[in-house]
């Protein structure tokens, strides 16, 4: 009997001292991390955290996923996964100069029909990396980058790394679920101790802030990211249930304080377009002695209720704005002037410069545009010039400094021959730039832009052949040509860098699911200039089969809706060349195949002239297979809702557009009642 009662109070009493130290490690975090007011030393803290350590060591069935010891990281993964986001994640239109803003502000009055001045909350626009982060009943489950808005990458494991995100939401009735939207970035001495550590392990540095908060979220091992100091400040929310919606911004903000989530201080709200100005000059006035990097600032109208009375346009929403700052310039010298070969074979001229610090990024090289350009601005090898940088564009030479042209200054001359594979470079009267005639099956430089783009998601959606893994295929000579790849085994895959048995075997799968397409994934995937995925489907729509395409004459190709003299010869020029023939003939044999139909030549399809909205999460069928049917029947998918929508298809968690279907009266389908229509 004794023994029994002592155990059960040892583990009540280590019990009680863990539940003690994780309050207060909270607590301490919270007041550091986000309140940027530490409470204790650090050297008080980490005595609290070894205890905790210690205890949880001596009675492992107290572990709990929201303990702060559980921030530390978890085994390599083999790779991110997938996450549909609830709720899109838009971008924002941009903003330059006064007017911009002005011209902003008498959009949002004009479609508010307001008199008086509106409310706009302000905040910072964060040079960093978007994240949606989804709790579910007070708990951190998922989180998930931006990706293209509709869909971002699995990073749950790397963010609980994170000390600023609260594991769990500091209230006792959290939602049923939220998505907390915001940014993670790294702070500028952060960043600077990273690249001191990088450089002493002899390794490569960060370029910018933004590039290491990037690089570190985007680790396959989460044990490198909790090495990495990230803070995150939230801005915005996605899917929102089992609580009230906030009445406006700035309220959102302040219960996301209360929850315990970090939101910047430098916020506020302002009245008319005045008061937006003010806000931008008093924040760029501050922008040096910030402690994290920014790139503007953004505007909201404040009211949630008049938020939804703007609505969308595209893939932005029309009561936000971000203000961007100027472009940021420096000096230095050209020391010389060489061409890139870029995916599509065009030849870009480019400065090879002294190092010179824009932005607070370390510049070596900037890109001159086009032969025209350099003579436009005549710029020359030995020049002192002017290089520009805003945000993540390719820093670029301004000008020259006339006054400072040394007599030995030499003019650039473009070569005659592609440096990477020695084709002639060409350039046609009607463009500017000039291009390796190669192709990407001669030229090594176009190859990996041309397979990256072959096995890209809306190409043939290859999963598991990024970047890193084509550029090692490539640089070993284990593949030349797309029709390679499906040649590859699983010993050749997993002797590669990072590469498992279990991840070759998955790239192996992918590459088998791929081999049933559609024509006009096909066709996009070929690489052929001027065909983008619009095009291709009308090649597929229009010919029906591949055969009829390849015989086509260019006369033909003329008669395809969205093809004009260029693109009927770029295509008839690509199709000439016995080895892009050949390719064809390979990647058919090794079984990539789709439906074909019958040639639609000026036919009237059941859904033509009709446009549709998909919104939420159907039962059976992708976003893509469902955007597939509707064009396959002649029908138009938009991304918003309007008077001249016929369709709206919703799914689960639908979100505003089904609002506004409902609102504008417009016809509302589920799946079934879609593939009904599609089918009669």
């Amino acid at each position: 009997m004794t023994g029994p009662s002592v155990t059960g109070a040892v583990a009540g009493d280590a019990q009680a001292r863990v539940n003690a130290l994780r309050a207060l490690l909270e607590r301490h975090a919270h007041a550091y991390y986000v309140l940027d007011s530490p409470t204790i030393p650090d050297a008080d803290y980490d005595a609290l955290f070894r205890e905790l350590e210690a205890l949880e060591s001596a009675h492992p069935e107290l572990i709990t996923a929201t303990s702060p010891t559980q921030r530390v990281g978890a085994p390599p993964l083999p790779a991110f996964t997938q996450v549909r986001h609830s709720v899109p994640m838009l971008s924002l239109a941009n903003g330059f100069a006064d007017e911009d803003i002005v011209a902003f502000d008498r959009r949002v009055r004009d479609g508010l029909s307001a008199s008086d001045e509106v409310a706009y909350a302000t905040e910072l626009k964060f040079d960093g990396l978007a994240i949606n982060l989804r709790y579910e009943a007070g708990v951190l489950v998922e989180a998930a980058t931006r990706g293209d808005g509709a869909t971002g990458e699995n990073v749950t494991t790397n963010i609980r790394t994170i000390r600023a995100i609260p594991l769990r939401l500091q209230t006792a009735q959290p939602p049923a679920v939220i998505d907390i939207r915001g940014e993670v970035l790294m702070y500028k001495a952060d960043f600077a101790r990273l690249n001191a550590r990088q450089r002493a392990a002899g390794l490569k540095e960060f370029a910018n802030p933004r590039n290491a908060a990037a690089g570190s979220l985007r680790q396959l091992d989460s044990a490198i990211t909790a090495q990495r100091s990230l803070r995150f400040f939230a801005y915005g929310v996605g899917l929102l249930e089992g609580a009230a919606m906030p009445p406006s911004h700035a309220a959102l903000l302040d219960w996301y304080r209360q929850l315990g989530v970090p939101v910047c201080e430098h916020r506020k709200v302002v009245a008319g377009a005045s008061g937006l100005l003010a806000f931008y000059r008093e924040i760029g006035e501050k922008r040096s002695a910030l402690p994290y990097e920014i790139d503007g600032v953004v505007y909201k109208v404040n009211d949630a209720t008049l938020q939804q009375q703007l609505g969308f346009v595209a893939r932005a929403p029309r009561y936000a704005l971000a203000h961007k700052f100027p472009a940021e310039e420096a000096s230095t010298v050209v020391q010389g002037i060489d061409v890139q070969v870029g995916r599509t074979g065009a030849i870009t001229p480019v400065a090879r410069l002294a190092p010179v610090s824009v932005g607070g990024v370390t510049v070596t090289n900037a890109t001159l545009h086009n032969e025209d350009e350099v003579r436009r601005k005549d710029i020359r090898i030995g020049d002192s010039v002017i290089v520009r940088r805003a945000g993540d564009v390719i820093p670029e030479v301004v000008s020259f400094v006339p006054e400072l042209r040394p007599l030995d200054a030499r003019e650039f001359v473009m070569p005659t021959a592609c440096p990477v594979c020695g084709s002639t470079i060409l350039r046609l009267e009607e463009e500017a730039i000039a291009r390796c005639s190669g192709g990407w099956l001669k030229c090594a430089a176009q190859r990996k832009g041309g397979l990256q783009h072959f096995v890209s998601r809306r190409a043939m959606d290859i999963e598991g052949l990024g970047e890193q893994l084509i550029d090692q295929l490539v640089d070993r000579k284990v593949i030349n040509t797309p029709a390679d790849l499906y040649r590859l085994g699983l010993v050749g895959l997993a002797e590669l860098d990072r590469m498992a048995d279990r991840s070759a075997q998955n790239v192996l799968a992918a590459l088998e699911k791929s081999k049933a397409t559609t024509l006009a994934r096909f066709i996009y995937a070929l690489g052929i200039r001027h065909v983008g995925e619009a095009t291709a489907k009308a090649l597929a729509a229009h010919f029906g089969g591949l055969d009829a395409l390849l015989a086509a004459s260019e006369e033909q190709l003329l008669e395809v809706d969205d093809v004009g003299p260029v693109v009927a010869g770029a295509i008839r020029t690509f199709l000439a060349d016995p080895l892009n023939v050949e390719l064809i003939a390979q990647l058919r044999a090794a079984g990539i195949h789709w439906t074909e139909t019958t040639a639609r030549v000026n036919a009237v399809l059941p859904q033509s002239g009709k446009t549709f909205v998909l919104t939420g999460t159907l039962p059976t069928l992708t976003r893509e297979a469902a955007a597939a049917l509707i064009e396959a029947a002649g029908g138009k998918v938009a991304g918003s809702v309007s008077r001249k929508t016929n369709y709206v298809v919703a799914g689960s968690d639908a979100g505003s557009k089904l609002a506004k279907a409902e609102e504008l009266g417009v016809a509302i389908l589920d799946e079934a009642a879609l593939l009904q229509l599609l089918n009669d």
